[in-house]
């Protein structure tokens, strides 16, 4: 399948493309650093979002500890400052099994689904950290942009629709950086145009698996919830933001790291 079939049913599904403005800001070579660490910690942040779907809703609590554990020296580097990067390429597997809870009815599915994309998250989080390692970009921390908590603000607060409007949500951010990286690729270097690309087949899988499980869950038609969630994402991409970052809206105001 080539970039372009791959790209087709995630433009559909976005309610927007990328604006030019944004395009435009993100491909400067003083915003490299803001890029690369915002997209270092977007891994992190969709490899918890994921293992906090399984911990709340599919596992008991021996596969609740063995996630945390597996989490644990990634999160590390990166709050507390503590390890080095390169030992975490071993540190990317389970150590002990992870049991779905008796009560869940959709337990192996989502654990089947989220595990997978939590390996592959913590596989590009640590390739960030190679290319930052590469450019010379040490890791600095940063506030996070309105993006994720914009949408999330919309989830309703009972089972299962909680569940569903979550796995949405997921859908959104993971299609969004998918169409971001091919916007990106094209007016970067080799290296970092090549690694982008190299993204892009997980990320379309990873949206697609997060509306199945919405779907699967749901005892309704997700059909309007997609769409009400479409129409916040597209909001928030659509308009003027003053924090820059790599799911930020039009830029309209840029603090240089």
């Amino acid at each position: 399948m080539s970039n372009q079939e791959l790209l087709a049913p995630i433009l559909s599904f976005l309610q927007c493309e990328t604006p030019q403005e944004w395009i435009i800001e993100a491909t400067k070579k003083e915003n490299l650093t803001v890029i690369l660490i915002d997209h270092l910690i977007c891994e992190l942040k969709a490899a918890q979002s994921a293992m906090f779907l399984i911990r709340k809703y599919a596992v008991d609590k021996e596969g609740s500890d063995a996630l945390l554990e597996w989490l644990k020296p990634f999160e590390t580097l990166i709050y507390k400052r503590e390890g080095n990067w390169r030992d975490l390429a071993v540190k990317n597997k389970l150590t002990k099994s992870v049991i779905p809870k008796s009560d869940s009815p959709y337990g192996q599915d989502l654990i089947d689904k989220m595990v997978m994309l939590i390996k592959e998250e913590l596989h590009h989080f640590y390739q960030v950290l190679e290319i930052m390692d590469e450019y010379g970009i040490e890791y600095q921390s940063i506030t996070p942009c309105r993006y994720a908590k914009g949408m999330l603000r919309h989830v309703k607060t009972f089972e299962p629709d909680a569940l569903v409007d979550k796995l949405i949500v997921g859908a959104y951010i993971e299609a969004r950086s998918c169409e971001r990286f091919a916007k990106l690729a094209p007016h970067v270097d080799k290296r970092l145009g090549d690694f982008y690309i190299s993204l892009l087949r997980s990320e379309a899988r990873h949206y697609q698996d997060y509306l199945t499980l919405a779907q699967e869950i749901a005892d309704f038609d997700i059909t309007e919830r997609v769409a009400f969630f479409g129409d916040k994402e597209a909001e928030l991409i659509a308009t003027p933001d003053i924090d820059f970052k790599f799911h930020s809206g039009v830029p309209t105001l840029t603090i240089h790291l």
